[in-house]
């Protein structure tokens, strides 16, 4: 028996709640008041003329990843317009300062109600829709498929314990898998595990997020940040979840002892939690600097909190050690390329399967060091700071791995020209 018309059933009456679950997580900050209405597939922006290229996303990181590709599409197909969705507040922001003005905007996706689903395509029609990672919301899917929209599954990603769970549930994840022209996969334990799920045509094209251009940074940010800092050793704990924090903090007051003068910047993967950290951070006795109020780095700070969005490559360049946070705990890691990219010698904890295979690689040519929890964070941040050489040697190794997958993007481009040929010559035939 198919889940989907359970599924669907489900969805239309738990509508009757949306407006109570909307206005709780406005109340927490997870949604922007002006723009509820996205939720439910409604805008105030005019679809643009022209081909238009739909990329869902779940949350920053996916975003992120796909920056360079709508950058280099953008370059090469100057017809096309994007419509990037994502459903998280940062993410949004984040994308409102680095996506191409000209050419595409953000909308928050609508939730997975049928009656939301159906307005929000009815007004946006997309000719190419492309989902990144494992972010399926079967209505969503499945209403797309139905109106014959070509959809390609980017940095398609199935996790083990993902692989395990929908393994009871074939009659739901078989269509949606089914429902994409093509799955662009990874690595081959992803693209296996796709396969084994249902979908039809999946390729191993290696991560996108390994193809990122370096995060950019405010060149007079980094000269007043390299002048505050006068020499001081520094190193970055970066996209930190609750309970890592207070890692960053017991490896600063273990460092403080050898190291006196050493600084520690905490940069929160939500920067809504900073003014929970700060006040945990002064509990253990720290002097905190928060970069959102403007609070200068002076020579007294121990830590320095960097709640802002945007602002990742700035804190990459002033820092040479950087821990990759969502590691220490199970959330799966964040994508150390970035780090890399900027020549930082990588430090994580055990639990990076968002990136599992370009983590092994790093691990594996010296770019990075594994640790178990926060003695072990402690310990490899102290190896560094003692042996500048050997930092460089393991920074280098970082940087050589991150270049070497830069061409992950020209192999998404080439799988994809089909799709792009076609709207090509559908724009060309209606300009005729």
């Amino acid at each position: 028996m198919s889940l989907v018309p359970l599924y669907r059933g489900l969805t239309t009456l738990l509508g009757l709640a949306v407006p109570l679950y909307l206005a709780r997580r406005e109340t927490r900050g997870k949604e922007e008041a002006g723009r509820i209405g996205e939720r439910k597939g409604m805008t105030s922006r005019p679809r643009p003329t022209g081909p238009l290229v739909w990329i869902h996303a779940a949350s920053v990181g996916e975003s992120v990843s796909m920056l360079a590709l709508v950058d280099r599409l953008a370059a090469e197909r100057p017809q096309l317009r994007f419509l990037m969705t994502t459903g998280t507040v940062t993410s949004a922001r984040l994308l409102a300062t680095r996506l191409p003005r000209d050419r595409a905007q953000h909308q928050y996706v609508p939730l997975d109600r049928p009656l939301y689903v159906r307005r929000f395509l009815d007004h946006w029609r997309p000719d190419l829709a492309l989902w990144v990672e494992s972010e399926l919301w079967p209505n969503l899917v499945l209403e797309t498929r139905a109106r014959d929209i070509p959809m390609v599954l980017l940095n398609a990603r199935m996790s083990a314990k993902s692989f395990r769970g929908w393994q009871r549930f074939p009659s739901l994840i078989r269509p949606l898998l089914r429902a994409f022209d093509l799955c662009l996969a990874q690595d081959e334990a992803q693209a296996k595990r796709l396969s084994d799920l249902g979908a039809n045509d999946t390729l191993t094209v290696g991560d996108l997020k390994a193809a990122a251009a370096p995060l950019p940074a405010d060149d007079a940010a980094l000269a007043a940040f390299t002048e505050a800092l006068q020499g001081r050793p520094v190193w970055l704990a970066a996209s930190t979840h609750e309970g890592e924090e207070i890692a960053a903090a017991t490896a600063h007051l273990t460092l403080a002892k050898p190291y006196p003068s050493l600084l520690t910047v905490i940069a929160p993967r939500h920067p809504a939690r900073a003014e929970d950290i700060a006040a945990k951070l002064k509990l253990l006795g720290l002097k905190v600097a928060r970069r959102s109020r403007g609070e200068p780095i002076e020579a007294g700070t121990q830590v320095y909190l960097a709640d802002t969005l945007g602002e990742m490559g700035l804190f990459y360049r002033i820092a040479p050690i950087a821990f990759i946070g969502g590691s220490l705990t199970p959330v799966g890691g964040h994508n150390p390329t970035e780090a890399a990219l900027l020549g930082c010698a990588l430090l994580h904890g055990p639990d990076m399967t968002n990136c599992a295979a370009i983590a092994r690689e790093f691990d594996a040519a010296g770019g990075a060091i594994p640790v178990r929890d926060a003695a072990g964070l402690a310990e490899a941040v102290g190896q560094l700071l003692s042996d500048p050489e050997g930092r460089k040697a393991r920074a280098a190794a970082a940087v050589a791995v991150a270049q070497g997958h830069r061409q992950v993007l020209d192999r998404v481009v080439t799988q994809l020209r089909p799709w792009l040929d076609r709207l090509d010559g559908d724009a060309q035939a209606r300009r005729a």
